[in-house]
């Protein structure tokens, strides 16, 4: 799945993050810089996925690109930058964290009580 991300400056650790869920970015906007912010007329090809970090666009910038993924009937999250407001939010949407292999020594696995991830 390819994600398109708006927001944020620098990433830290949300590739990671993604690439658990088995996300790849696809394009990246920090929505500081003001070429970031002219408004686009289309998300670019191949996007499945747009991921808005609120603390970090104008309310306009995030209203535009809500719109264009409606209109290219494109999923969209919007949470803070922060890998559990990530988490929780692609949780919420029912993106699942890729399946591991059961013989992988550093796998997590989802507990059948409560759901929080454990090492196997």
């Amino acid at each position: 799945m390819n994600a398109m991300l708006v927001g944020a400056d620098t990433l830290g650790n949300i590739p990671g993050v993604l690439d658990e869920y088995g996300i790849s970015i696809h394009k990246h906007l920090s929505g500081r810089n003001s070429s970031h912010q002219r408004k686009l007329d289309r998300l670019p090809a191949g996007t499945d996925l747009l991921i808005l970090f609120t603390d970090f666009l104008g309310h306009n910038v995030m209203k535009h690109f809500r719109e264009l993924a409606n209109e290219e009937k494109v999923r969209f999250i919007a949470c803070r930058r922060s890998v559990c407001s990530l988490k929780q939010q692609l949780d919420c949407v029912g993106i699942a964290e890729k399946a591991h292999c059961a013989s992988c020594p550093n796998a997590w696995q989802k507990t059948s009580h409560g759901g929080k991830a454990r090492k196997h």
